[in-house]
């Protein structure tokens, strides 16, 4: 860097002497001068400046220079008053204390110590000894009701609104849509004899027995398939924006409306109730504990 700037220096000194030289044969090379002129005046108060902080220019005791060798006690114990009265009074001490997240540290400095592996081999060794002797039924049915107890405690409802409510308004609820109408359209093909029986179990004898019943199910089943395809089609179908209109709603209520938050919550509970999920609960356990005995 400091050739680079030294360098630059001479190329504005080289470039001032030619301008002056050529000065008379065109006008352009005045401002060239003047540009050269004050490339060298700024360069050499930037040097100035710079080196009279550590020392001498040139050597030369000019006043007010080697500021900081001069001055560096003063300057040392300014800073440490200044570091004294603003960041280690009880005060700011203990808030940062109160903020200090050990484990965090901890797990910053398990995760690239000098010594990795021998730490790591030390720390799992240590954690499958204490594993081994506790008593595994009672440990892991208070991990499991610990699990359990905090999965019922959360509040899922806001959640799944502002998730619902984020996605709604980057576009990714379109494709699930999309799902959703194909979905609905291989449905229609793959029951179109059951519904057809409906139709015909729901029409009166006079139109079974004029056949009218079979155009009526055409009608109704072309209808359906031709809606379908219209908004499969058509991003702006009505249709489509009665159900964006039904999403936006229910991601309000997840989040604001009691009601809705309380059913959530009682599905929740359900869901949480279920011998399966138990089930999952213990193999996640199981699974942890293989895991950390190796």
């Amino acid at each position: 860097m400091r050739r680079t700037a030294t360098g630059l220096l001479v190329v504005m000194a080289a470039l001032y002497a030619l301008a002056r030289a050529m000065a008379d044969r065109h006008p352009a090379w005045g401002f060239l001068r003047a540009f050269a002129e004050a490339a060298m005046v700024g360069g050499m108060a930037d040097w100035f400046a710079v080196t009279a902080l550590f020392r001498h220019p040139l050597g030369l005791p000019i006043p007010h220079t080697a500021i900081i060798p001069r001055n560096k006690d003063r300057i040392g114990d300014t800073l440490a008053a200044f570091l004294k009265d603003n960041f280690l009074t009880p005060r700011i001490v203990a808030g940062r204390m109160r903020r200090l997240d050990l484990a965090a540290a901890a797990g910053r400095f398990l995760a690239n110590p000098p010594q990795q592996g021998r730490l790591r081999e030390g720390g799992s060794r240590l954690a499958v000894a204490v594993l081994k002797s506790l008593d595994q039924e009672r440990l892991g049915g208070m991990v499991k009701a610990t699990l359990a107890t905090r999965l019922r405690a959360l509040d899922i409802s806001p959640l799944l609104g502002q998730a619902l409510e984020a996605a709604m308004k980057d576009g990714r609820h379109r494709p699930i849509l999309d799902g959703v109408i194909v979905w609905t359209s291989r449905t229609l093909d793959a029951n179109e004899a059951l519904i057809r029986t409906m139709i015909a179990k729901r029409a009166g004898a006079i139109l079974r027995w004029t056949g009218l019943d079979e155009k009526l199910a055409n009608a109704v089943l072309d209808g359906l398939r031709k809606m379908l395809a219209e908004m499969a089609e058509d991003p702006d179908h009505a249709l489509r924006a009665k159900a964006e209109e039904g999403l936006a709603k229910l991601a309000h209520d997840l989040q604001h409306d009691p009601e809705m938050q309380a059913r959530v919550a009682k599905v929740r509970d359900e869901i949480l109730s279920n011998p399966a999920v138990m089930r999952w609960i213990d193999g996640l356990w199981e699974s942890a504990r293989a895991c950390i005995s190796g």
